[in-house]
């Protein structure tokens, strides 16, 4: 009789809880997928639980459920970079295969818990690390293997595109959706992470390694929030065409695209068309738009966090590795024959293989862009800004100006082609030194996903 596969899951919070009842709900059906039974043997929790099976061992000491000899994985789900990195270094060292949520974690420090994983003849699995339930590094490790992906753009945090839903649709100021985010516990009491874009960069590190077989690199991603998007660059960007989105976009370059080879890596608030798939993901919902040769664009969409959305893709994990044991013959594994038999590289490729490719800089990156400036209604002033432009080698899309108000000034919106971040900002410097133009120039930039 094959034997039953033991987990521990360690933290019971609203994901680990939600793993717990996911188990209890479908455990036929798990096994009959897995061909085992997979039993929690034990829980990783500070204060003892009424609503937990007795059969369970509760215990506040994590490290030792993480050696402990009735558990083959291990299921982090306590989130933070500390203690939750000491926690899964001693599990991987005592031969426990990982699955965790913990995408920080990985971004931070995924390079080295890889490389003891590899040397310890175990597996870390982390599905539920980027967009909760949408099965995105599955896709991206697997069924896109034989092809070149090109780009990426995602939607990766639901907070950020619940706020600009919001804006767009019922003409709130930020500020005002960000209290109900609160409210209703999708943005944190600091909300920084989301707001910032720190959470998506670190989500789009992982991607991008996976993309391209690149190191995790989570320090060279540009990171730019939402907190400057007023509802009137909101209702510009409709009158234009496009929605303001807040994405990462993971993006190869050679030199004939903006004199730099290299790889962009750059979250940000970004006007696409109204008519792309991406701006018409709304609400908390999390989708990624992944461009490759020969498949072409295909997108993924879903639930990117909540209980359910989460357990779910932790358990496609732990799917994974009972299979995996299955298949060896053996709960443990822990032999090289473990390690090669199915085994998908962490991040995609082998580990050899990863490549040097440079980051660009944020100077070094190409888009679009939609430049808000304001000036007084003086006769040429369009003309200087145009010119401006013009000699800085960036070429014009659309403009729109809008009536002078009271004071006399005007808003003039331009929409650009792609140029090379320097340059833009080379242009920006000199159209803010004109006498007539009154504030600082407002940019976002904008790209056509084609």
């Amino acid at each position: 009789m094959s034997k039953s596969i033991k987990l521990a899951i360690l933290g019971l919070g609203t994901v680990g809880t939600g793993v717990i009842n996911l188990i209890n709900d479908n455990l036929d059906e798990l096994k009959r997928r897995s061909g085992r039974d997979i039993i929690i043997t034990e829980v990783g929790t500070r204060r003892q639980r009424d609503d937990i099976d007795t059969s369970i061992v509760q215990n506040d000491d994590l490290m030792a459920i993480a050696s402990s000899d009735n558990v083959d994985i291990v299921v982090e789900v306590i989130g933070g970079t500390t203690f939750a990195k000491d926690l899964i270094i001693h599990a991987i060292k005592n031969g426990k295969h990982v699955v965790t949520a913990n995408k920080a974690l990985l971004a931070e420090h995924g390079n080295e818990i890889f490389a003891l994983a590899e040397a310890h003849n175990v597996h870390v699995a982390y599905e539920a690390a980027v967009a909760g339930g949408i099965p995105i590094i599955k896709v991206m490790r697997e069924a896109l293997a034989a092809n070149k992906i090109d780009w990426l753009a995602g939607i990766i945090n639901g907070t950020g595109n619940f706020i600009m839903s919001e804006m767009r649709d019922k003409g709130r100021t930020f500020e005002d959706v960000l209290a109900e985010a609160q409210a209703l516990g999708y943005a944190e009491a600091d909300p920084t992470f989301d707001v910032e874009g720190i959470d998506a960069a670190h989500k789009l590190a992982i991607l991008a390694s996976i993309a391209f077989g690149i190191p995790l690199q989570f320090d060279k991603v540009y990171c730019e929030g939402i907190t400057g998007i007023t509802l009137q660059d909101v209702n510009y960007a409709e009158e234009l065409g496009y929605r303001i989105k807040h994405l990462g976009f993971a993006v190869r370059r050679d030199s004939a695209d903006s004199g730099s080879a290299g790889i962009e890596l750059r979250v940000h608030p970004t006007l696409i068309p109204q008519d792309a798939l991406l701006a018409n993901v709304n609400g908390v919902k999390n989708a990624v738009l992944v461009n490759s040769h020969p498949l072409g664009q295909t997108l993924y969409c879903g639930d990117g966090a909540g209980a359910g959305a989460t357990a779910s893709a932790v358990m496609a994990d732990v799917m994974d590795l009972v299979r995996i044991l299955g298949n060896n013959g053996d709960a443990k594994a822990n032999d090289d024959q473990s390690q090669g038999s199915h085994h998908v590289p962490h991040l995609a490729f082998m580990p050899e293989q990863l490549s040097d490719t440079p980051i660009l800089r944020a100077e070094q990156m190409t888009t679009g862009y939609y430049l808000r400036v304001h000036a007084y209604d003086n006769p040429g002033v369009l003309a200087d800004i145009t010119r401006i432009l013009s000699d800085a080698g960036i070429n014009i899309d659309a403009i729109l100006q809008k009536p002078a108000h009271k004071l006399g000034q005007v808003p003039v919106i331009i929409l650009t082609l792609p140029v090379v971040e320097n340059q833009m900002n080379l242009a920006i410097e000199k159209i803010e030194k004109l006498d007539a133009v009154t504030d600082k120039v407002v940019r976002i930039r904008l790209d056509e996903l084609d």
